[in-house]
C-alpha cells in the first residue's frame, strides 16, 4: 500500500475518533507539536523511517518524548501505528491529519511570499481575496519574506499560484527579448 494511502486512512480514522470523543482541538494541537518536532529534528524523522531500529524502540522513544505533553489518545494512536509497523509513515499521517482537519473545519491554507514583512491591513486584504477565491470561511496564511523576488508577491493556495513578483516579470521580459533577438537575426 502506498504511503499516501496509509496516511489518508490513518488520519481519517484519527479525525473521526477525535470528533466522536470531543478531542479534535487537543489532538490537532498534539499533531502540530509532533510536526514541529519533526521540522526541528531531521534525525527524529530518520529514526522513525529507519528499518534497522526495532519498532519497540521507536515506540519507547515516542512515549518518552511525548508522554505528559500530548493527550493519552494521541499517545495511544502513536503506539498503535508502531504496533502495526507503520511508524515510517507517521510523519505523513500527521501532515495528512492537518489537511483533513482543515477540510473538516473549512480552513483554507495559503502561502504568501513577499520581499518585505506585510502589515495587518495588507494581510487582511489578502485573506479577504483568498476567502472569495476558495470559498472557505477561514484562511491560514503562511507568510514568507524573500528578497530574491525583488518586489510584488507570490500567492499559493491549493493548486493555484498567482505570481506577481518583479523577478518573475523580469524573467518573462528577458525571455521575450531573447526570442525577438533570434527572430530578428
Amino acid at each position: 500500500m502506498s504511503q499516501h494511502r496509509i496516511a489518508e486512512r490513518y488520519s481519517r480514522s484519527l479525525l473521526s475518533l477525535t470528533v466522536e470523543k470531543g478531542l479534535l482541538e487537543k489532538v490537532n494541537d498534539d499533531i502540530n507539536l509532533f510536526l514541529k518536532v519533526c521540522a526541528e529534528n531531521r534525525s527524529f524523522v530518520l529514526m522513525l523511517k529507519n528499518p534497522v531500529i526495532k519498532h519497540t524502540d521507536k515506540r519507547a522513544v515516542l512515549k518518552k518524548l511525548f508522554s505528559g505533553k500530548i493527550t493519552d489518545l494521541t499517545l495511544l494512536f502513536f503506539e498503535l501505528v508502531c504496533k502495526k509497523n507503520r511508524e515510517k509513515s507517521l510523519h505523513a499521517i500527521a501532515r495528512e491529519f492537518v489537511n483533513q482537519y482543515n477540510i473538516y473545519k473549512g480552513i483554507g491554507t495559503a502561502t504568501l511570499t513577499t520581499s518585505f514583512k506585510i502589515d495587518n491591513e495588507l494581510r487582511e486584504e489578502f485573506v479577504t481575496i483568498l476567502k472569495k477565491i476558495s470559498g472557505k470561511k477561514y484562511i491560514d496564511l503562511t507568510e514568507i519574506v524573500d528578497d530574491k523576488i525583488i518586489g510584488g508577491f507570490i500567492l499559493k493556495t491549493g493548486d493555484k499560484q498567482i505570481d506577481e513578483s518583479v523577478s518573475s516579470k523580469l524573467k518573462d521580459l528577458s525571455i521575450k527579448l531573447i526570442e525577438k533577438t533570434y527572430i530578428a537575426n
